[in-house]
């Protein structure tokens, strides 16, 4: 197993209020939202993003942590899983000239509409049959999405990072480190299926076989 490293630690905290967002989402809010459709990204914010944008100020500042990191540099093959309109491999190709770059995310919406300069590099597919061969990829990452899945799913998710990536993985999932903590993710989530304890999921990490590096996402 990899380690645990904050390498989202300069991307933007959101200043919204944890709170009374659980109060406002409903079920049907979330069954929307799990759609990742238009509603999700650039429709009204009880059903995701209220409106999913490019800005700098996003992954500008964390690209250089993942850069030193990895000692990524340009030739390396890298793939961002639950890419959505791409805006991280926007600026790793901006910031990173070189890189072979590949995106996918089960959201034909997002696909369609992402950034253009970046499109010819991201498809549509799914986390738990990704579309490349053996030990292909040389980093990979998954941000905030694999907790998306079940169980079940997820597990073949990571199975298939495994399986294509040859240097090195990073993901975030949700979680908590106590009480109080789970209930402020249960307030905050829409779309996750797989919520656990820290604890929990690096036993889940170790036990699946799961080498790759690792970090939460707490609201």
């Amino acid at each position: 197993m990899g380690q645990e490293i904050d390498l989202m630690r300069h991307y933007p905290r959101s200043k919204r209020n944890v709170e009374q967002r659980g109060q406002q989402k409903s079920e049907a809010d979330r069954a929307l939202a799990r759609q990742f459709g238009k509603a999700f990204f650039d429709g009204e914010r009880s059903h995701g993003y209220g409106g999913f944008y490019y800005h700098s100020r996003f992954w500008e500042p964390v690209v250089p942590d993942f850069q030193k990191h990895f000692d990524i540099k340009a030739g390396d093959t890298l793939l961002d899983i639950g890419c959505a309109k791409g805006f991280m491999l926007y600026d790793l190709d901006r910031m990173i000239p070189g890189l072979n770059l590949h995106g996918i995310d089960v959201s034909e919406y997002a696909i369609a509409n992402c950034k253009p300069e970046i499109a010819p590099a991201l498809k549509v597919a799914s986390a738990v049959s990704l579309p490349f061969a053996d030990k292909s990829i040389d980093f990979t990452f998954s941000i905030t999405t694999l907790h998306n899945l079940d169980l079940p799913q997820l597990t073949t998710a990571l199975l298939e990072i495994e399986r294509v990536t040859r240097k090195g993985s990073f993901i975030t999932v949700d979680a908590y480190r106590n009480e109080e903590e789970k209930q402020r993710m249960e307030a905050w989530n829409l779309t996750a299926k797989t919520m656990m304890h820290v604890d929990e999921w690096k036993a889940y990490f170790q036990q699946v076989g799961y080498s790759g590096d690792y970090y939460w996402f707490i609201p």
